[in-house]
């Protein structure tokens, strides 16, 4: 019976492993992301996103298509004169792997301004494994 329980447990083990490492890893992606921008370091931010004409960012109606169009839309909402990007966080997070190199991330999003005013949202992001680590590929925040 021992035998059998640990032969059944070394089988599943390795899957149990597999599965953590994309979600720690996206999560730290996420984390990074979110010390950046509390530090004002929108390019840092950015380096959570992947560098390519491929990158979608969808907010309301409006959709930026590859990465430095990304850049321009949060420079012109947060960093443009008068603007600042406050303090983010999130709350009711999620993070469902859909396979070894892509995840899905689900949250609520969070921003305290130094005046005293608050945003909140929600936010879907894609997230995939690329040469440079996981990057998300596409986000969707209203």
């Amino acid at each position: 019976m021992k035998i059998q329980l640990l032969v059944a447990i070394s089988m599943i083990t390795p899957g149990l492993l597999c599965a953590q490492s994309p979600r720690k890893d996206v999560q730290k992606l996420l984390d990074e992301q979110t010390a950046a921008w509390n530090r004002g370091d929108l390019l840092g931010f950015m380096g959570g996103y992947d560098d390519s004409p491929e990158l979608t960012f969808f907010s309301g109606d409006t959709v930026a298509k590859g990465w430095q169009a990304t850049l321009e839309r949060y420079r012109h909402k947060y960093q443009a004169e008068g603007k600042q990007m406050g303090q983010l966080s999130f709350t009711d997070t999620q993070i469902d792997i859909l396979s070894n190199d892509a995840a899905v991330y689900t949250a609520r999003w969070h921003l305290a301004f130094s005046n005293g005013q608050k945003l909140e949202g929600l936010t879907t992001v894609i997230c995939k494994r690329t040469g440079s680590g996981w990057k998300i590929v596409h986000d969707h925040s209203s």
